[in-house]
Protein backbone atom coordinates (compact mmCIF):
# COMPACT_ATOMS: atom_id res chain seq x y z
CA UNK A 1 0.00 0.00 0.00
CA UNK A 2 1.36 3.26 -0.95
CA UNK A 3 1.58 5.73 1.49
CA UNK A 4 1.55 9.71 1.12
CA UNK A 5 3.28 11.86 3.49
CA UNK A 6 2.03 15.62 3.89
CA UNK A 7 3.26 17.43 6.50
CA UNK A 8 1.96 21.22 7.22
CA UNK A 9 3.67 23.77 9.16
CA UNK A 10 2.19 26.68 9.92
CA UNK A 11 3.24 30.53 10.21
CA UNK A 12 3.31 31.32 13.75
CA UNK A 13 1.19 34.07 14.89
CA UNK A 14 3.03 35.86 17.94
CA UNK A 15 1.17 37.26 21.10
CA UNK A 16 3.26 40.38 21.63
CA UNK A 17 3.49 40.96 25.75
CA UNK A 18 2.02 38.07 26.38
CA UNK A 19 3.53 34.99 27.77
CA UNK A 20 2.09 32.46 25.18
CA UNK A 21 1.82 32.23 21.36
CA UNK A 22 -0.44 30.38 19.36
CA UNK A 23 -1.25 29.44 16.03
CA UNK A 24 -3.57 27.27 13.79
CA UNK A 25 -3.09 24.29 11.66
CA UNK A 26 -6.86 23.57 8.94
CA UNK A 27 -7.26 20.34 7.06
CA UNK A 28 -9.76 19.23 4.89
CA UNK A 29 -10.39 16.06 2.76
CA UNK A 30 -12.87 13.56 1.31
CA UNK A 31 -12.73 10.29 3.20
CA UNK A 32 -15.56 7.86 2.33
CA UNK A 33 -17.70 5.71 5.03
CA UNK A 34 -16.04 2.82 5.68
CA UNK A 35 -13.03 4.41 5.80
CA UNK A 36 -11.44 5.74 8.88
CA UNK A 37 -9.63 8.90 10.49
CA UNK A 38 -7.57 8.76 13.43
CA UNK A 39 -6.33 11.73 15.37
CA UNK A 40 -3.67 11.56 17.90
CA UNK A 41 -2.49 13.93 19.88
CA UNK A 42 0.03 14.45 23.58
CA UNK A 43 -1.01 17.83 25.58
CA UNK A 44 -4.48 18.89 24.52
CA UNK A 45 -8.17 17.64 24.27
CA UNK A 46 -10.17 16.40 20.99
CA UNK A 47 -13.62 17.53 19.96
CA UNK A 48 -15.83 15.89 17.10
CA UNK A 49 -18.60 16.56 15.73
CA UNK A 50 -20.83 15.35 12.76
CA UNK A 51 -19.84 16.64 9.38
CA UNK A 52 -22.86 18.03 7.18
CA UNK A 53 -21.20 15.73 4.22
CA UNK A 54 -18.39 13.42 3.12
CA UNK A 55 -15.57 16.31 3.98
CA UNK A 56 -12.96 15.44 6.84
CA UNK A 57 -12.85 18.94 8.77
CA UNK A 58 -9.92 19.22 11.27
CA UNK A 59 -8.81 22.47 13.03
CA UNK A 60 -5.65 22.21 15.37
CA UNK A 61 -4.87 25.14 17.76
CA UNK A 62 -1.25 25.38 18.94
CA UNK A 63 -0.60 27.01 21.85
CA UNK A 64 2.28 27.27 24.57
CA UNK A 65 4.61 28.67 26.75
CA UNK A 66 8.20 27.15 26.98
CA UNK A 67 8.46 25.92 23.13
CA UNK A 68 6.76 27.94 20.71
CA UNK A 69 3.95 26.18 18.75
CA UNK A 70 5.15 26.94 15.61
CA UNK A 71 7.91 23.90 16.46
CA UNK A 72 5.15 21.72 16.66
CA UNK A 73 3.95 20.37 13.41
CA UNK A 74 0.91 18.64 12.42
CA UNK A 75 1.08 15.91 9.81
CA UNK A 76 -1.11 13.80 7.55
CA UNK A 77 -0.62 10.46 6.40
CA UNK A 78 -3.46 9.33 3.99
CA UNK A 79 -3.47 6.16 2.80
CA UNK A 80 -6.47 3.23 1.28
CA UNK A 81 -7.98 2.80 4.45
CA UNK A 82 -8.52 6.60 5.66
CA UNK A 83 -6.26 9.22 7.47
CA UNK A 84 -3.97 9.48 10.20
CA UNK A 85 -3.77 13.38 11.60
CA UNK A 86 -1.50 13.91 14.52
CA UNK A 87 0.91 16.46 16.19
CA UNK A 88 4.36 15.72 16.30
CA UNK A 89 7.81 17.93 16.38
CA UNK A 90 9.01 20.31 13.33
CA UNK A 91 12.30 18.32 12.76
CA UNK A 92 10.50 14.74 12.67
CA UNK A 93 11.80 12.16 10.29
CA UNK A 94 9.09 12.34 7.23
CA UNK A 95 8.34 8.72 7.62
CA UNK A 96 5.34 6.80 7.31
CA UNK A 97 7.00 4.21 10.19
CA UNK A 98 7.64 7.64 12.41
CA UNK A 99 4.14 8.49 11.43
CA UNK A 100 2.50 5.23 12.91
CA UNK A 101 4.43 5.33 15.96
CA UNK A 102 3.21 9.31 16.80
CA UNK A 103 4.48 8.88 20.31
CA UNK A 104 6.74 11.66 20.51
CA UNK A 105 7.14 14.38 23.25
CA UNK A 106 5.69 17.94 22.15
CA UNK A 107 7.08 19.12 25.32
CA UNK A 108 5.39 21.97 26.94
CA UNK A 109 3.06 22.78 23.60
CA UNK A 110 -0.61 22.27 23.94
CA UNK A 111 -2.68 20.69 20.44
CA UNK A 112 -6.46 21.03 21.05
CA UNK A 113 -8.03 19.58 17.63
CA UNK A 114 -11.62 20.16 16.34
CA UNK A 115 -12.69 17.07 13.82
CA UNK A 116 -15.73 17.12 11.51
CA UNK A 117 -16.63 13.42 11.18
CA UNK A 118 -18.67 12.30 8.27
CA UNK A 119 -21.68 9.91 9.00
CA UNK A 120 -20.07 6.10 8.91
CA UNK A 121 -16.34 7.41 9.21
CA UNK A 122 -14.77 4.89 11.61
CA UNK A 123 -13.29 7.62 14.01
CA UNK A 124 -10.21 7.20 16.82
CA UNK A 125 -9.32 9.88 19.06
CA UNK A 126 -6.14 9.38 20.90
CA UNK A 127 -3.90 11.71 23.68
CA UNK A 128 -2.52 11.63 27.02
CA UNK A 129 -3.52 14.66 28.66
CA UNK A 130 -6.91 16.05 27.51
CA UNK A 131 -10.54 15.33 27.40
CA UNK A 132 -11.78 13.66 24.32
CA UNK A 133 -15.27 14.75 23.18
CA UNK A 134 -17.20 13.27 20.33
CA UNK A 135 -21.30 14.21 20.34
CA UNK A 136 -24.03 13.11 18.29
CA UNK A 137 -22.11 11.03 15.46
CA UNK A 138 -23.39 8.61 13.49
CA UNK A 139 -20.17 6.35 12.90
CA UNK A 140 -18.33 3.94 14.97
CA UNK A 141 -15.81 4.88 17.14
CA UNK A 142 -13.16 5.00 19.99
CA UNK A 143 -11.48 7.32 22.54
CA UNK A 144 -8.19 7.05 24.51
CA UNK A 145 -6.72 9.20 26.83
CA UNK A 146 -4.69 9.07 30.07
CA UNK A 147 -5.49 12.08 32.33
CA UNK A 148 -9.17 13.60 31.05
CA UNK A 149 -12.83 12.27 30.68
CA UNK A 150 -13.59 10.69 27.59
CA UNK A 151 -17.88 11.89 26.24
CA UNK A 152 -19.33 10.04 23.32
CA UNK A 153 -22.86 9.58 22.02
CA UNK A 154 -23.06 8.27 18.43
CA UNK A 155 -25.84 6.08 16.53
CA UNK A 156 -23.29 3.35 16.08
CA UNK A 157 -21.19 1.39 18.44
CA UNK A 158 -18.17 2.83 20.53
CA UNK A 159 -15.48 2.09 23.14
CA UNK A 160 -12.93 4.01 25.38
CA UNK A 161 -10.38 4.16 27.88
CA UNK A 162 -8.79 6.84 30.17
CA UNK A 163 -6.38 6.61 33.48
CA UNK A 164 -7.47 9.27 35.52
CA UNK A 165 -11.11 10.49 34.24
CA UNK A 166 -15.03 9.55 33.91
CA UNK A 167 -16.53 8.03 31.31
CA UNK A 168 -19.97 8.89 30.22
CA UNK A 169 -21.12 7.49 26.65
CA UNK A 170 -24.81 7.07 24.94
CA UNK A 171 -24.27 4.15 21.97
CA UNK A 172 -26.88 3.45 19.08
CA UNK A 173 -25.45 -0.24 18.68
CA UNK A 174 -23.63 -3.49 19.84
CA UNK A 175 -22.53 -5.65 16.79
CA UNK A 176 -19.19 -5.96 18.36
CA UNK A 177 -16.99 -6.73 21.65
CA UNK A 178 -16.84 -3.36 23.57
CA UNK A 179 -14.79 -2.31 26.11
CA UNK A 180 -15.01 0.69 28.57
CA UNK A 181 -12.44 1.15 31.31
CA UNK A 182 -10.99 4.03 34.04
CA UNK A 183 -8.82 4.18 37.03
CA UNK A 184 -10.27 7.28 38.84
CA UNK A 185 -13.36 7.51 37.55
CA UNK A 186 -17.07 6.83 37.46
CA UNK A 187 -18.55 5.36 34.03
CA UNK A 188 -21.98 5.71 32.94
CA UNK A 189 -23.25 4.02 29.93
CA UNK A 190 -26.47 4.03 27.61
CA UNK A 191 -27.55 1.16 25.16
CA UNK A 192 -30.53 1.44 23.37
CA UNK A 193 -33.31 -1.26 25.32
CA UNK A 194 -33.14 -3.49 22.53
CA UNK A 195 -29.54 -4.11 22.95
CA UNK A 196 -28.16 -7.96 22.96
CA UNK A 197 -24.64 -8.99 24.24
CA UNK A 198 -23.19 -10.44 27.99
CA UNK A 199 -22.14 -8.03 30.21
CA UNK A 200 -19.09 -8.04 32.35
CA UNK A 201 -18.61 -5.05 34.87
CA UNK A 202 -16.58 -4.53 37.59
CA UNK A 203 -15.83 -1.82 40.74
CA UNK A 204 -13.12 -2.22 43.22
CA UNK A 205 -14.41 1.06 45.11
CA UNK A 206 -18.05 2.21 43.98
CA UNK A 207 -21.48 0.74 43.60
CA UNK A 208 -23.09 -0.85 40.04
CA UNK A 209 -26.06 0.59 39.42
CA UNK A 210 -28.30 -1.07 35.95
CA UNK A 211 -31.49 -1.07 34.23
CA UNK A 212 -31.04 -4.55 33.14
CA UNK A 213 -31.30 -8.03 34.86
CA UNK A 214 -28.01 -8.72 36.01
CA UNK A 215 -26.65 -10.48 38.59
CA UNK A 216 -25.18 -7.73 40.94
CA UNK A 217 -22.49 -9.52 44.29
CA UNK A 218 -19.35 -8.84 45.66
CA UNK A 219 -18.33 -7.99 49.18
CA UNK A 220 -18.65 -3.64 49.59
CA UNK A 221 -16.88 -1.69 48.30
CA UNK A 222 -16.15 -4.08 45.49
CA UNK A 223 -18.98 -5.07 43.19
CA UNK A 224 -19.16 -6.90 39.93
CA UNK A 225 -22.35 -7.20 37.68
CA UNK A 226 -22.22 -10.20 35.08
CA UNK A 227 -25.09 -11.68 32.64
CA UNK A 228 -27.03 -11.54 29.43
CA UNK A 229 -28.87 -8.78 28.25
CA UNK A 230 -31.72 -9.60 25.27
CA UNK A 231 -31.02 -12.39 23.37
CA UNK A 232 -26.99 -12.32 24.26
CA UNK A 233 -24.79 -11.62 22.20
CA UNK A 234 -21.05 -9.73 21.78
CA UNK A 235 -19.26 -9.40 24.90
CA UNK A 236 -19.45 -5.48 26.80
CA UNK A 237 -16.73 -5.11 29.31
CA UNK A 238 -16.74 -1.88 32.10
CA UNK A 239 -14.21 -1.97 34.62
CA UNK A 240 -13.20 0.94 37.21
CA UNK A 241 -11.14 0.94 40.48
CA UNK A 242 -11.96 3.62 41.72
CA UNK A 243 -15.50 4.93 40.89
CA UNK A 244 -19.49 3.56 40.33
CA UNK A 245 -20.72 2.14 37.07
CA UNK A 246 -24.10 3.05 35.76
CA UNK A 247 -25.47 0.76 33.18
CA UNK A 248 -29.07 2.69 31.44
CA UNK A 249 -31.23 1.45 29.33
CA UNK A 250 -32.25 4.28 26.60
CA UNK A 251 -35.44 5.08 25.40
CA UNK A 252 -34.15 6.20 22.21
CA UNK A 253 -30.97 7.77 21.40
CA UNK A 254 -29.76 10.59 23.07
CA UNK A 255 -27.40 13.54 22.15
CA UNK A 256 -25.65 14.34 25.23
Amino acid sequence: MDVSLLSVLLTPLTLFGAATSADTFHWSGHVAAGQRIEVRGINGSIHAQPASGQSVDVIAYKSGREIDPAAIGVKVVESDGGVMIFAIPRNAPDSAEYAAEAGNSTGDANVDFTVSVPSGVHFVARTVNGLVEAKSLDADMEAHTVNGDVVLSTTGTAQGETVNGSITASLGKINSALNFSTVNGTISLEVPPAAAARIHAKTLNGPIRTDFRLAVGGDFPARHADGIIGCGGPELRIATVNGGINLRRSKRYTKL
